[in-house]
């Protein structure tokens, strides 16, 4: 992991005192609160539908230890709002048929953050205080500037990767940090970078997506993507470079910004993203950001080629830990003292949960934050802190956010993995279930978030309880189960091979069912959006929808096939034919909360 240096400390140190200062000033009335809000948002402060909402930068994704010891502390004392705010929130909830809201938790975003929802403003300054101590912030985790640049989670250690991308992840994240120029963009601007041959960082739906490869003479660069993106209009990014020499990366990423900020639409909240840009404007675009790069490398001085002295500080961050195994060792497949269902248990779970690693003494491990009574990517502060101990116990001190809302230990020894399940079962995070049904990837939606046209939390519980039967998961198999709120698509529905999407209509929750969606990693096939099933179900009809759509496929699939490839062999029709017949008339009746988006802040992560 990359260590802070004096001056990564004392810059973040003066932040949070910087931001003390402001917060004291809005408190007295010195500050307004149009004034103190985008400075509060730059620090990923967001108040939302009842109490502020903290983001904390996790960049690539990578937690110490100490630093989860810390979330855990402050999801216990801070993640504490006051009875009446608590009570005013239950109270809605419940008139929607949600009985408890989470308080007290940390929630694992799909962009590798945490986040918390009850903090208190007035005690904001103190949780940043708290964060700078183990080098921790929220700085860039929500306005329209450069946000938490994201990797994947296997990130130096899965055995199909070819480059290590942590070590530009990092020097990118030191480059964009309080960038003068790219601090007001037109709007939010995401970059994910990936150096395996698998994808597993979703590079194409980014704004800009970075694959790290060697040419045919065995130098490094970039594929560099850029125009990608949810939301209301789904975008693949297109190919920019197919090869740029490492050391140029910020160059050109100040190119691409610096086209982006000067033409990026500012008179329209929904066509502000780059991808509209992009695909307004096609080989202009293009010729504008080359015309800007061979500026900067002319005139500028090319001021921000990377030396090879940089890059090597940086990459000795990131060399295995000293305390793992170095010796082989093969995996232990025999369930040692394991029984009857136990056995049979620990068998599913090094299946599910357990992945190769480049070290075949070492495995990488996920700890399943997806079980019945607690929203997807939700962490108690008992279990952050547990988590904290396995990680020292049997990861060298590290786990890793995933961008499917789980944690993974990276630096397992093999021979650990029988002690290591059982103490993961002792916690609750064991489930056998990474990749599969109940793995689902959820936004808080209408109980938690101001943007939100409808609840996704009552969903996803509704689809958890009906398939609890882990033979039943594993005979469905590998499948892709996304939800999101509202059009922001922080669920990621988009990409889901089941994506649903919660809609208004006359002030009543519906959702939208779309098929065939992909982010673009191995299983899933090349990135693409998912497509709409007809019109929109009711609340109630959803868990239903969703059996009907999974007997169809296995009624219908081929031996060995999996979910997405019988939707793409099949065609959406016997899904459609499928669904249409679940549909019943719903009834009106019940209160619901209808959100008008042009008052919200916005969240999206």
């Amino acid at each position: 992991m990359y260590q802070y240096t004096e001056f990564d400390r004392q810059f973040i140190r003066n932040r949070a005192a910087q931001y003390r200062d402001q917060l004291a000033r809005n408190q007295r009335g010195e500050l307004k609160d149009d004034e103190f809000r985008p400075l509060r948002l730059q620090n990923g402060w967001y108040v939302q539908r009842y109490a502020p909402m903290l983001r904390v930068a996790v960049p690539y994704g990578e937690l110490s230890s100490r630093q989860l010891r810390v979330l855990a502390k402050i999801a216990r004392d801070y993640d504490q709002p006051s009875a009446a705010v608590y009570q005013h929130a239950s109270d809605t909830q419940a008139e929607l048929g949600t009985p408890h809201l989470p308080v007290g938790y940390g929630h694992f975003s799909t962009r590798q953050n945490v986040q918390f929802n009850w903090i208190p403003l007035s005690q904001s300054a103190d949780v940043m205080d708290l964060l700078a101590k183990v080098d921790m912030h929220g700085i860039q985790t929500s306005g329209n500037c450069i946000r938490n640049i994201t990797s994947d989670a296997l990130a130096g250690i899965a055995p199909d990767e070819d480059i290590d991308p942590r070590p530009y992840a990092e020097i990118m994240r030191q480059w964009s940090s309080l960038h003068p120029e790219f601090a007001h963009l037109p709007r939010k601007f995401k970059v994910a970078i990936n150096g395996a041959q698998e994808d597993r960082a979703a590079t194409a739906w980014h704004d800009v997506g970075l694959h790290l490869r060697r040419n045919a003479l065995g130098h490094v660069g970039f594929k560099v993507l850029v125009g990608g993106g949810m939301g209301r209009t789904p975008v693949i990014a297109s190919t920019l470079r197919e090869f740029l020499p490492w050391d140029q990366i910020l160059n050109y990423l100040e190119a691409v910004v610096r086209v982006y900020n000067r033409f990026g639409r500012r008179d329209n909240l929904y066509k502000a993203r780059i991808k509209i840009l992009v695909k307004a404007e096609g080989q202009r675009f293009v010729d504008e950001v080359e015309a800007e790069y061979a500026d900067i490398v002319a005139h500028d001085g090319a001021a921000h080629t990377i030396p090879q002295a940089e890059l090597d500080r940086v990459s000795a961050h990131f060399v295995p830990p000293a305390q793992v195994e170095q010796a082989h060792a093969a995996i232990n497949t025999t369930a040692p003292g394991f029984t009857g269902k136990d056995a049979a248990d620990y068998q599913r779970w090094l299946t599910q949960n357990v992945r190769a690693h480049k070290n075949p003494a070492l495995r990488a491990v996920n700890l399943s934050f997806k079980r019945l009574g607690h929203a997807p990517g939700d962490a108690t502060a008992d279990q952050l802190c547990a988590a904290a101990d396995l990680a020292d116990r049997f990861s060298a001190g590290e786990a890793r956010v995933t961008h499917e809302q789980n944690l993974l230990l990276p630096w397992v020894r093999a021979t650990d993995l029988p002690a290591l399940w059982l103490a993961a079962r002792a916690l609750g995070v064991a489930k056998a279930n990474i990749g599969l049904l109940t793995d689902m990837i959820t936004c808080p939606g209408g109980d938690l978030c101001a943007l939100a046209n409808a609840r996704s939390l009552p969903l996803a519980a509704a689809i958890t309880e009906r398939y609890q039967d882990l033979d039943e998961l594993f005979d469905i198999g590998q499948i892709d189960l996304h939800i999101s709120g509202c059009m922001n698509s922080c669920g990621h529905h988009h990409t889901g091979h089941i994506g649903v999407l919660g809609v208004d209509k006359d002030g009543r929750e519906w959702y939208q069912i779309s098929l065939g969606g992909s982010d673009g990693s191995t299983l899933s096939g090349d990135a693409v959006p998912g497509k709409v099933i007809g019109p929109s179900f009711a609340a109630s009809e959803v868990t239903d929808v969703v059996e009907a759509l999974l007997d169809t496929y296995r009624a219908k699939r081929l031996a060995g096939e999996t979910f997405i490839a019988s939707v793409r062999r099949l065609g959406l029709d016997p899904f459609k034919l499928a669904a249409n017949a679940v549909r019943h008339e719903t009834k009106a009746g019940g209160k619901v909360l209808h959100v008008h988006l042009a008052s919200a802040e916005s969240m999206s992560d």
